[in-house]
């Protein structure tokens, strides 16, 4: 499976998860790959981050705090990007973002993105 079929079907699962349960029992990898799904949503259908904010305006902030909870820094980097220029670099930023996530749910610890 690709990673853009990944994001995709993973980030269903989660909104489902969501509309049960509610935003708040998501865990911090469900809401980081939410987060990505509505930025990737937004880059795909409309090619900007403003249609990602229309669905979920705190999708950028709220995917930083999670990447910093769970340790990984290329997604801190990516999230922590102006939102411009995250808009810019989306798709070549998008692989490593989501390889990064793929292994995550087995990943523990609280270290912070550098800076």
């Amino acid at each position: 499976m690709d990673n853009e079929t990944w994001v995709v079907e993973e980030g269903d699962r989660i909104i489902q998860k969501k509309a049960r349960l509610g935003f708040d029992r998501l865990t911090d990898w469900e809401r980081l790959v939410y987060s990505l799904w509505v930025a990737d949503y937004g880059m795909r259908n409309a090619g900007d981050l403003s249609t990602a904010r229309g669905v979920y305006a705190d999708f950028q902030s709220v995917a930083l705090h999670a990447a910093k909870i769970l340790s990984l820094p290329t997604t801190c980097g990516a999230f922590e990007l102006a939102p411009n220029t995250l808009q810019e670099r989306y798709f070549d930023l998008f692989e490593a973002v989501t390889l990064g996530l793929i292994p995550a749910p087995a990943a523990s610890g609280l270290a912070m993105c550098a800076g």
